[in-house]
């Protein structure tokens, strides 16, 4: 089966499922223009599962071409792509980090699709190829919010296994004063995905920088930490 013909299954399905309501609610989610079919989000993910099978068999080259012209289409599509390379994880290999950056510049243009990507794929491939990470304190200089978030939410998959906690803390410190709330918020994400495994250490960090840590980067930092943690980080 082509590259046509695969998009145009999957447009069918999700064309079957969309709901124009649906499309109208999602916009509240978004501060930008995003483009939906009105496609409930576990739906898509079934949807993007059925359809795999009729690429896991490709070369990974190929797999990533037709990932590519997933992300030119609206966010359901976007949903699809980002599933099926983190499908092809293991296959990943330090090459492709060029691609990644690619797609993170040119096609994430919201906080859904930055999260989706870059908390499962991209985050798998750091964890794999530690050598990218002083990438991420050049993405948390951009001028693009969200390179800036991707740089943080890029450690999460990290994080949760208990490693760069000390690249983490650097991040949050380039980030720390950031206007953009979304930035704030992802870091801020970062940093509590951090205290399920290093309490002590994350709690000390924001003892430390809370004078200058916007609320919002500073409440999601504190989320899962004790109460008396919280009062503390918070008086």
């Amino acid at each position: 089966m082509n590259t046509q013909a695969i998009i145009s299954e999957l447009h069918n399905d999700l064309l079957k499922n969309s709901d124009p309501v649906r499309r109208e609610q999602a916009k509240r989610f978004f501060k930008e223009e995003v483009n939906h079919l009105g496609v409930a989000v576990p739906v898509v993910r079934k949807i993007s599962a059925a359809h795999f099978s009729e690429v896991k068999h490709l070369d990974k080259k190929e797999i990533f071409q037709i990932c590519e012209k997933l992300l030119k289409k609206e966010q359901e599509f976007q949903i699809i792509a980002f599933d099926w390379l983190n499908k092809i994880r293991k296959k990943f290999e330090p090459s492709d980090f060029e691609f990644f950056q690619y797609c993170l510049e040119n096609y994430v243009s919201n906080w859904a699709s930055c999260d989706d990507f870059c908390a499962h794929a991209l985050g798998f491939f750091l964890y794999k190829f530690p050598q990218f990470l002083p990438k991420l304190k050049i993405w948390a200089r951009s001028e693009n919010r969200w390179m800036r978030r991707a740089s943080a939410v890029s450690l999460i998959y990290s994080l949760r296994k208990d490693f760069y906690l000390e690249d983490a803390f650097e991040l949050a410190t380039i980030l720390l004063e950031d206007k953009d709330d979304l930035v704030q918020k992802g870091y801020g994400w970062m940093l509590k995905e951090a205290t399920k495994t290093r309490q002590k250490e994350v709690f000390t960090f924001v003892m430390n920088h809370k004078a200058k840590m916007p609320r919002t980067a500073l409440r999601y930092s504190i989320e899962k930490l004790p109460s008396a943690m919280k009062q503390e980080a918070m008086r």
